[in-house]
Formats: C-alpha cells, structure tokens, sequence
C-alpha cells in the first residue's frame, strides 16, 4: 500500500507521553489520509519506552512501526534511521514529549501543498521550553544561519517532501545535523506559524553540553568558518606584530630604549602562544571528526524493528515470531549506517 504521510519521531525516556501521542495523531491523520504511518525511534531510552511501543504497535501494526537503537546516538542520527524507513510523500517530524501539537499538522499539509515548498517548518508563536533551553536554541539557530546564509528558523517540527528527502539519505557519517543537510539541497523553503505547548513534567533531553555538542557539529561539519577565523587571526596578529616590531626597532635606533621590556616579551608570548594553540585546538577538532568517520563510527545501530511490512526493513533481519497476522522482526546489531 502507498504511504501519504509518514510521521517521524524520536524517542527518548517518553513512555508517559507516547499513549496519548499516538491517540492524537492517529485522529488527526486520519481526517487528511487512511494511508499513514507513525515511525518511532527509540534512542536509548532507560525508563520503559520501548515496552510503551512495543504495546502501541501490537494494538496499531497496520499505521505504527517501532525501532529501537543499540544505544543513544543523538536526535539528528535517531531522524536519519526513522527517514531511511519512511514511505510517504511527505514526512512529518516532531518531537515525542507533546510540546509539538499533533493537532497543527494540517497546517505544514495545507502550507507545503500550497507553496510548492520542498521543506516547511513550523515556527512557534511562542515557546514554552526553559529559559536555559531557549538561550541554548538561539545559540543553535544563530549559528545556523551564519553558515549555512539562510534568514529562515530550523525547527523540530517540519514537513519534508520525499524527493527532497530521498537527496539526503546517502549521508552516513556519524556527526550529523538535519537541517543542514535538507539546506544543502533545495532552497524552496517555507515557514507557517504553530502553537508550542509548555512540557507537562520532566526535563528536555537537551542539556546545555548537547546544544554546545550540536553548535559544533554545525560549525565544523557545514563550514570552514572556524579555521577561516583563525586564518583572519593570524594575520591579524602578524600585521600587529610586525607594526610593533617596527615601532620598537625604529626606538631602538633613536637609543630611545635602554632596557629590554619585560612586560612586551611576557605579552608578545601570550598572545602568540594563545592563537597557536587555539588554531591547533580548531583543526584538532576537524581532523579529530575526519579519523572517526575513517573508522566508521555508526551512525546508528539498530537493535530491533517491529513493523508489519518486509518491505520497509533494512536487512539483515529475521522474523523472530508471528503475533495474529503480522511479524515481530528483530534486525542484527550488523545493521550499522
């Protein structure tokens, strides 16, 4: 059967949450389109999601498919294995704690079918996450836009055409960043207002060091940015410098200097010593990213898939055991991107 709607959703210690997730989207799907389906990654939850999914897709095989990760691999990556499965014509992603309303999905539909858009992201009329977390985003947006030259916001909740989709799957490399990669293909990008709920309780999966994580993977994954404002550096100090050199030999000939500066020596080194090491420390970081890709540091691995189609799984998997009239699959821990 064809697929109109695929929805992607990463999960992360979100078990109380995902019931009433399924409920809601369920109902409001099926309003646009019978042929849906709702895909959740688990990303190494610890608190019981995978049973919670286990559940839901035993009483909705037919619209529910579950993957669970090996271990936690990050938001981005958990997106990456979800849309490698993804069948529809067009791809719904959002987050697992209910602050995306499943309710405004309509509203990226109606928008992406209207503009010819190949991307539309749901921008929030106000956000309800933490004070600490929304600094944490503007920092993320803000880079964003600065390496990739785009005036539009990045958003967990986003409509995605499959064709646009499909020129991103090939990416396999460990350090990954959605949205930059969905830029770096089509510049048909639309944007509709959406309603942000506040997090009922608990606490985002974001911390600040995940959010810095995600700033970096953009800088250096996206950009030369950061070795280019080194090289500016650089040449800034050598142009300073040799103006200093300059001055002082100039003094020195006009006996205008009778004793050697401590305090210039001790502060020609610290500057010069502080750009090296931080030069050294940026292109550490780029070649540290180059060795782990060489290695092949997964992507994702998956653990197991419950789905009610062969079609959608990614070998090498076996069929484990047959539940009414659909199978439980478990995929080998060989199954690596």
């Amino acid at each position: 059967m064809s697929v109109d709607i695929s929805v992607v959703i990463p999960v992360y210690n979100s078990a109380q949450y995902l019931p009433t997730l399924v409920y809601r989207l369920m109902s409001v799907l099926e309003t646009d389109t019978p042929r849906f389906e709702i895909i959740f990654v688990d990303d190494g939850s610890t608190d019981g999601s995978w049973d919670v999914l286990s559940e839901l897709w035993a009483r909705f095989p037919s619209h529910v498919m579950a993957i669970q990760l090996m271990r936690n691999y990050g938001q981005h990556n958990a997106l990456m294995c979800g849309f490698r499965q993804a069948q529809g014509q067009y791809i719904v992603t959002m987050d697992d704690d209910l602050q995306n309303p499943p309710e405004e999905i309509p509203k990226l539909l109606s928008t992406i079918r209207k503009s010819g858009a190949d991307l539309v992201y749901g921008i929030y009329k106000q956000k309800k996450h933490a004070a600490w977390r929304n600094v944490g985003s503007v920092l993320v947006r803000g880079f964003y836009k600065l390496v990739l030259k785009v005036s539009h916001e990045p958003t967990s909740f986003r409509i995605i055409k499959s064709k646009l989709l499909k020129s991103i799957l090939s990416y396999n490399k460990n350090f990954t960043y959605v949205d930059g990669l969905l830029t770096w293909n089509t510049q048909r990008i639309g944007a509709t207002e959406v309603e942000h709920h506040a997090r009922l309780n608990g606490k985002s999966g974001y911390s600040i060091s995940r959010l810095v994580v995600l700033s970096l993977n953009l800088f250096t994954n996206f950009s030369l940015i950061p070795l280019q404002l080194v090289s500016v550096w650089g040449m800034f100090v050598a142009v300073v410098g040799l103006m200093f050199g300059g001055y002082f030999l100039l003094q020195s000939l006009l006996s205008n200097i009778a004793v050697s500066g401590y305090a210039s020596t001790i502060v020609a080194i610290l500057v010069l010593g502080g750009t090296q090491l931080l030069g050294l420390g940026i292109i550490g970081e780029y070649l540290g990213r180059v060795h782990l890709n060489v290695n092949r540091k997964p992507q994702y691995v998956e653990r197991q898939i419950l789905c009610s189609d062969a079609e959608c799984l990614s070998p090498p998997c076996e069929t484990q055991e047959v539940l009414g009239s659909f199978e439980q699959r478990t995929c080998s821990s060989d199954t690596v991107y």
